[in-house]
């Protein structure tokens, strides 16, 4: 038995923070959570004074690597990263080699996921053969192995024709769509945001609007079909606004926002620092502005960390050619805590609803709460704590991020799974 004590509980439902220990048995179950309990003998008693107890979050955007690219990443090392960020759970990206199109596919990743990792990862599928966007992928066949989304990840489905038969098959397996939201047309070969600090960088520009047809055009694809569709990493302005609207209209969609383009812009490129390079570009101020807000309001469901870890030698090249991406699943909360729970923006219960509970319910599974006869599921967090993010406190096998170097208000001190 172990007992965590004189710590405080948080939860989606409540804003502030409610003293409670929790009594979880050796086989991870929560045997009883209470104002105060006393442990028995051969009890080991974890002092949680300062501490609050935090549920599990849960990643709906991960690229683990494996199969195909280990050098980046590999289960173990992703699932390993996740429990050091307070993450319990997550969706896996289909984006490997080869990439997950097919039942057979999705079956061979469970099983090495079964074999490797401590926390549950979940398989989602191709839309296309491939990801090439030109034929569908075998949706039944994932249907039937339990794909929780269709994506093809960080590829937009280029022909509306062919996301609307996408969208149709998928409604008829009841799966959830999901769309990177990108105009490849007008994305080319950019490199940041559009606007003043790429013209002062002389660097090639994406411009907003990329991102915004995308998504106006994926929302009514998904509104003629009546299919679930979930846009992944919003990042204007102008695309919150098209969002609340849609959803005005009924149609049925949820969208995701990183920690990044919530907390960063484009001014923070600074010395062309690769670590800053990401898929889509990081935005203006009055973006980040409403995409805070969006969340807050509710426009925005989740929050997802994109995580999508390369190797130092691949993002030590000029920022031009550099690949898209960082690590995120070890920063997300401690970036989160520090930027704007920590100075009351908003509290652990939206937090907690945006990367927990709203994420799992996206694609239909419960969330895990800290209650008794439940799994063990939850992080002890020091508030008062500060954690410097070095190579070495970092257990991904990509130590590439934008908050490198930097010390941050907060710690995990355990999770618990």
């Amino acid at each position: 038995m172990r007992l965590f004590k004189n710590g405080s509980i948080v939860s989606e439902d409540s804003p502030e923070p409610k003293r409670g220990d929790v009594l979880v048995d050796e086989k991870g179950i929560i045997q009883q959570v209470a104002e105060t309990i006393e442990g028995a003998d051969g009890t080991r008693t974890v002092d949680c004074s300062g501490c609050v107890l935090v549920p599990g979050m849960f990643d709906l955007n991960v690229h683990s690597r494996e199969p195909g690219f280990e050098h980046k990443e590999t289960l173990a090392s992703c699932a390993e990263a996740a429990i050091h960020g307070g993450v319990t759970g997550l969706v896996l990206m289909p984006d490997m080699a080869p990439p997950v199109d097919s039942g057979n596919l999705v079956k061979s990743l469970q099983d090495l996921v079964s074999e490797v990792s401590p926390i549950s990862m979940y398989v989602s599928g191709c839309l296309t053969k491939q990801r090439r966007g030109e034929e569908l992928a075998g949706f039944s066949g994932m249907a039937s192995r339990g794909a929780v989304m269709l994506t093809d990840a960080d590829h937009e489905v280029p022909c509306p024709d062919l996301l609307r038969r996408c969208m149709e098959y998928a409604k008829d397996f009841d799966l959830l769509v999901t769309t990177h939201g990108d105009t490849p047309a007008l994305t080319k070969a950019g490199a940041i945001n559009e606007g003043a600090v790429s013209y002062r960088l002389g660097l090639p520009g994406i411009p907003a609007i990329s991102q915004e047809i995308a998504l106006e055009r994926d929302m009514r694809v998904a509104q003629h079909t009546g299919a679930r569709l979930h846009l992944q990493q919003v990042s204007t302005a102008n695309g919150v606004k098209s969002i609340a609207s849609a959803k005005e209209e009924g149609i049925n969609v949820t969208c995701e926002v990183s920690p990044y383009h919530l907390l960063l812009t484009e001014e923070d490129v600074e010395d062309y620092n690769t670590h800053f390079k990401l898929d889509p570009p990081l935005r203006r101020q009055s973006d980040c502005d409403a995409l805070v807000q969006g969340l807050i309001d509710g426009t925005i469901d989740a929050i997802a960390s994109n995580h999508a870890p390369h190797t130092e030698f691949e993002k030590s090249s000029d920022f031009a050619t550099a690949p898209f991406g960082v690590s995120g699943l070890e920063t997300t909360v401690l970036a989160i805590f520090d930027h704007f729970i920590s100075r009351e923006v908003f509290g652990w219960d939206l937090f907690i609803k945006k990367y927990s509970a709203d994420p799992r319910r996206i694609v239909k599974l419960e969330p895990v709460k800290i209650a008794t006869g439940e799994k063990s599921q939850f992080f002890v967090f020091d508030p008062n704590g500060m954690t410097t993010i070095s190579r070495d406190y970092l257990k991904t096998k990509s130590p590439v991020s934008p908050f490198l170097g930097k010390t941050l208000k907060g710690e995990i001190r355990e999770t618990v799974v």
